[in-house]
């Protein structure tokens, strides 16, 4: 984990470490072929941003722990069932430095996993004895999925404007942000209103943590990020910085740009468009955007009373903005 974010952790750390106990538990299968599966999955342990936000809202709140920790392990479950159904569509060998599933043994196996994964989710939830929480997460899970099909839709579509790219990333990524908040509301049997001002400050980090992997797309480093730089562009993907470049670079450049995209884009390529981007200031504009949503996410923390939680929830809304890896 990155040294700065475990540091804003710190409050549900016992918490965390329970968290990776259970994890490998929920992940246990009778069958030895499915349990090497999960083991190698176990190898390329993410963030885990989405349940430290189910552990931290359900400490301001004062939900219940033994409910809190089945929602953290429903969200990760269903992240990880996520990325097992990505890597197939982007046709990726590799996630977190790790070789993916889908390449390890090959795409039944990493389709079929991840349906495991989100059956396994929700006998979690359904454990929580939470009606609402159901709701909420079938309702997010659903989201996803619309995301990523709307994503296929619009793979090396440069048309595309930023009000369809928000709406896009809000489904397929900040849905799972804003229902990790939601569920201590919703454990806790608070008003409607409370759920949904954390549940907007979720889906607004959420937002600012997807614009910072579009940026580290192009200005970040594999030996940090863990990622192959430049993949966005190789996989036909939209990202803020370019619909801000092709919106506002210029004609010469835009259509430089579209050349290199529609030609296929290898090594060379990948390096030159980066740089027209971060030139015609489309990383300066996205980085702007994601301190924007950052700093409106924790505005919406202000009515909460002073607590460990809350001031891990603000943190954890500034790293999402500002991150590196």
């Amino acid at each position: 984990m990155d040294v700065r974010l475990e540091a804003i952790l710190r409050p549900i750390g016992p918490q965390l470490e329970d968290f990776e106990k259970q994890f490998k538990i929920c992940l246990s299968a009778r069958s030895p072929f499915v349990y090497q599966v999960t083991e190698h999955i176990l190898t390329r342990r993410g963030k885990r941003l989405r349940p430290a936000f189910v552990f931290l809202s359900s400490g301001q709140m004062a939900a219940d722990p033994q409910k809190a920790m089945l929602a953290a392990l429903a969200v990760e479950l269903i992240h990880t069932a996520t990325l097992l159904h990505d890597d197939v569509i982007d046709v990726s060998s590799t996630r977190r430095g790790q070789a993916t599933v889908n390449s390890k043994w090959n795409n039944l196996v990493s389709v079929l996993m991840g349906d495991y994964l989100f059956s396994k989710a929700f006998r979690l939830l359904v454990q929580a004895d939470s009606v609402g929480l159901l709701e909420a997460f079938s309702q997010a899970t659903e989201r996803v999925s619309i995301g990523q099909l709307v994503e296929i839709q619009h793979i090396n579509n440069f048309d595309i404007g930023e009000g369809d790219y928000f709406s896009l990333i809000a489904d397929k990524t900040a849905s799972l942000f804003a229902v990790s908040c939601e569920a201590g509301a919703i454990l806790a049997e608070c008003g409607e209103q409370e759920r949904e001002k954390i549940r907007e400050f979720g889906e607004k980090v959420g937002i600012a943590f997807q614009i910072s992997d579009d940026l580290l797309d192009i200005v970040g480093t594999e030996a940090v990020t863990g990622k192959t730089v430049g993949n966005d562009l190789r996989e036909g993907k939209i990202t803020l910085p370019l619909i801000y470049t092709l919106n506002n670079g210029g004609s010469p450049r835009k259509n430089e740009i579209l050349s290199l995209l529609k030609n296929g884009v290898e090594n060379g390529a990948v390096e030159k468009v980066a740089r027209m981007v971060q030139e015609s200031g489309g990383v300066e504009y996205a980085r702007k955007k994601a301190l924007q949503y950052g700093q409106e996410a924790f505005e919406l923390l202000s009515h909460l009373p002073a607590t460990e939680f809350k001031n891990s929830l603000e943190e954890v809304a500034r790293f999402a903005a500002l991150r590196e890896q």
